[in-house]
């Protein structure tokens, strides 16, 4: 696997079990809201062929908070 492809599959995983741990009993919400918007941002650009040819990923849904 490519570098960049490890890089985006680790961050995608460990956003994944922060989130499973969001919804744990007990779960610590000061590392929760610290953890999850740096992760997020750390996220990288997804790698060539992740997605089809003609992706747009501003095409989908309006967010909240989108004007």
């Amino acid at each position: 696997m490519c570098p960049a492809c490890e890089d985006f599959a680790r961050t995608v995983l460990m956003l994944g079990q922060l989130a499973l741990y969001a919804d744990m009993d007990g779960a610590d919400l000061d590392f929760l809201e610290v953890v999850s918007p740096a992760l997020a941002v750390s996220l990288p650009e997804p790698p060539p062929g992740m997605f089809p040819d003609g992706y747009d990923s501003d095409g989908g849904p309006a967010r909240r908070g989108d004007s």
